[in-house]
């Protein structure tokens, strides 16, 4: 067992070879408890929701699930449209995001 003490989290993920499936894990997280909270906010349900979107309830259940990162950026930017809302996606520098 490593002694991981003093290391930083970022670089104990990069030593373990998982820090990119955990960074897109955090963000589907994200964007699942947003598009939840503005659907109960609106008190929206699932089945309108889907129909609104033109998809299956099963497949609305797919981008609400905060552990399937490979849901298309269509589906998400549509979905946020359908709650009145829109997606903003920025890229930065990494080293700058380490020093955060």
């Amino acid at each position: 067992m490593m002694d991981h003490s003093g290391s930083s989290f970022d670089s104990f993920l990069e030593r373990e070879g998982i820090r990119e499936e955990v960074e897109a894990i955090a963000i589907k997280r994200v964007l699942a408890w947003q598009l939840e909270r503005a659907m109960r906010k609106q008190q929206k349900t699932k089945q309108a929701m889907a129909r609104q979107l033109h998809t299956s309830r099963s497949q609305l259940d797919r981008l609400l699930d905060p552990r399937n990162v490979s849901v298309t950026l269509d589906t998400i930017t549509r979905a946020a449209r359908a709650l009145g809302k829109r997606v903003i996606i920025r890229v930065a520098d990494a080293k700058a995001a380490k020093g955060a």
